[in-house]
């Protein structure tokens, strides 16, 4: 892991959590889609379809009964954060992404690789 030792995760604001959170996410994708025998483009459809917000709000959805408190007062946080909005699809959806990246953000960056591996682990994005 690569953080600043000087960085307190409780300081930051649920956006940069979120901020972080995303680059995470994104990679924990992408390297589970690594060793999946596929072209490219395909590889690229199979990760879009897991880092669209949609996704994500299903994927927090699913988590929410296993969630310390902590870990869904963070979700609150980073869902009720003002900041940017949705491109594309439903708002709702949008801010419950940003709820879970802010929620990886934070596990990430207090080095909670145990419990952050524990969430990711049920996410396959090789599964149809």
């Amino acid at each position: 892991m690569f953080i600043d030792p000087k960085l307190d995760p409780k300081e930051l604001s649920p956006l940069v959590l979120a901020y972080v959170g995303d680059a995470v996410y994104e990679l924990y994708i992408r390297t589970r889609l690594a060793g999946y025998p596929a072209k490219m483009h395909k590889l690229h459809r199979m990760a879009v379809k897991y880092v669209q917000a949609s996704k994500q709000a299903e994927i927090v959805h699913r988590w929410e009964p296993e969630l310390t408190e902590d870990e869904r007062n963070l979700v609150r946080r980073g869902r009720n954060a003002k900041g940017g909005s949705s491109r594309h699809g439903d708002v709702v959806d949008y801010r419950y992404s940003t709820g879970l990246e802010a929620l990886l953000g934070y596990l990430y960056l207090t080095g909670q690789e145990e419990r952050l591996q524990e969430l990711l682990s049920e996410i396959d994005p090789t599964e149809p």
